[in-house]
């Protein structure tokens, strides 16, 4: 009947004759009470659950009665008792277990249903240490584990998510349990348990600094393949707090990515910018003063690998906008929002991905498997602008240079190491990424921007990385570049500042490299 369910009862089935119910939520309990109720299963309860179970007009008997031990501590300690968790953790296939529990008059208990207090969502509410800190659940956690260990005889049910299944349960066997049923609970527990302590550990951590990797994430998505068809591929996390999808298909593993790539960059832009991304490398990027113009400065720079490609603004997609990119075809379209006539536009495309963007994301660590463990790094924030700048040459960079320089420093930190951009007007003319030499990089982007008609003279370059030899900055003279931005470092830096004063061209050092593997 369903999936979660052995498919026949056999020797492993036991009959639920008594159950613990102590959760912070109540949302949807009450089906479950009177269901337990119905099949003639004592119930015990705890403080506001046992007056919730009452009221229903449902008999429940108080923990306090049964341990003969009231709550202390504010309710700090509720279920921590020998009696509550030998009836728990007793084998029921163990004469002696069962033998200590007759002598000291403990009862069995066959469910138990608790959820946890709500940690991670008082750290989303509050900074207030001592009211985080009351949110660590004590009782809870151990009531878990212990009915979890125990999955041979018990079952534990450790979230409000899994209410529907316990009910569905209920209904499906009458009250009885399989080994496999209270296994897949018991999985289920250990899962929400573990993830309840990494957000406290991360919690404390933020402090301590303890050097040790424990990442949890209990939303997951099946897509459809990984980078490849042949490869599986899952994505953990809620993307809804990302973005909303208003149109399309779902999006792939590929579509992650070039989309995290593309809100990356256009994060680095406060006026109206589009950016065209292509397998997590810009081959489009302008700002201007209005998002059509921006839109449509982007896709000149490389009208040929536009095609198929992520696009995303910063600004509210309007109608103008929408129509001049409504004949490219395109993956995904990221915007803040959208006009509804635009909007309306867009979605003529039934698989065209739009997804309106709900608020800007900054990933303070960013991770990678390698090898048989993970990297971790902070994530690469710093964009240099002016006030950073250091001048090196005779000549000085021009206002309208500086501009542009610092529109290439934020194009080209994003793009694959060694990169190289070059700028003019606000507008990316040529890119060179993913080069094992940083002379082919700039080769490659000189040649893009003469492909698709750009006049070079007046334009700047930028370098993610420095300059090992004096080579790219002649390289950029003969192409008309006059003003270099590079991140300098090397202990040949003076050959290129020469080189650069020999050919009449500016240079400033950011000091701060960017590569990107």
């Amino acid at each position: 009947m369903f999936c979660y369910f052995a498919k026949q009862m056999g020797s492993t089935s036991k009959k639920i004759k008594s159950a613990l119910i102590s959760v912070y939520y109540k949302d949807n309990l009450e089906k479950i009470v009177q269901l337990l109720n119905n099949q003639g299963v004592t119930i015990y309860s705890t403080g506001g659950t046992l007056k919730f179970i009452q009221d229903l007009n449902i008999k429940a008997i108080a923990v306090e009665s049964l341990t003969g031990f009231p709550e202390i501590l504010d309710g700090r300690v509720k279920t921590l008792h020998p009696t509550v968790f030998g009836g728990i953790l007793a084998r029921r296939d163990n004469l002696s277990d069962l033998s200590q529990l007759k002598e000291h008059n403990i009862p069995t208990i066959d469910l138990v249903i608790v959820d946890l207090y709500p940690f991670e969502e008082t750290l989303k509410a509050t900074s207030n240490e001592s009211e985080i800190i009351e949110k660590i659940d004590i009782g809870g956690i151990s009531l878990i584990r212990a009915t979890a260990k125990n999955y041979n005889d018990t079952v534990i049910v450790s979230s409000r998510q899994q209410y529907t299944k316990l009910i569905d349960l209920l209904i499906a066997k009458e009250g009885f349990t399989d080994i496999e049923d209270r296994k897949l609970f018991a999985a289920e527990a250990f899962m929400n348990s573990s993830h309840y302590d990494t957000a406290i550990f991360n919690y404390f951590n933020k402090s301590e600094n303890l050097q040790v990797f424990k990442q949890s994430e209990l939303n997951s998505k099946i897509l459809r393949y990984g980078e490849n068809p042949h490869q599986k591929g899952w994505f953990y996390g809620n993307l809804d707090e990302v973005f909303e999808i208003l149109n399309g298909k779902e999006l792939s593993y590929n579509n992650l990515v070039d989309v995290e790539a593309s809100l990356q960059l256009i994060a680095e832009f406060n006026e109206p910018t589009f950016a065209l991304i292509k397998h997590t490398n810009a081959c489009g990027l302008a700002s201007r003063d209005n998002l059509e113009e921006a839109y449509l400065a982007a896709f000149a720079c490389d009208t040929i690998s536009a095609f198929g490609g992520v696009l995303a603004c910063n600004k509210k997609v309007d109608l103008a906008t929408a129509n001049a990119m409504n004949s490219l075809f395109f993956e995904v379209i990221s915007a803040p929002d959208y006009e509804q006539d635009a909007l309306d536009v867009l979605m003529q495309k039934k698989n065209r991905i739009i997804l309106k963007v709900k608020s800007s994301f900054n990933n303070k660590i960013i991770f990678k498997t390698l090898l048989n463990g993970v990297l971790a790094q902070e994530s690469d924030w710093s964009s240099e602008i002016e006030k950073d700048f250091k001048v090196v040459t005779n000549i000085k960079p021009s206002a309208q240079e500086i501009s542009d320089l610092e529109f290439a420093i934020k194009a080209v930190k994003h793009l694959k190491s060694n990169g190289i951009t070059l700028v003019k007007n606000k507008q990316l003319l040529g890119m060179g990424c993913g080069q094992t030499s940083r002379v082919d990089a700039l080769e490659f982007a000189i040649k893009k921007a003469k492909t698709f008609g750009f006049e070079l003279n007046g334009a700047v370059m930028a370098s993610e990385a420095f300059f090992p030899f004096p080579d790219c900055v002649s390289i950029a003279n003969k192409a008309g570049i006059k003003a270099i931005a590079q991140p300098g470092g090397s202990i040949k830096d003076q050959d290129s500042i020469d080189a650069a004063n020999g050919n009449n061209q500016s240079m400033v050092l950011t000091g701060i490299r960017h590569f990107k593997h």
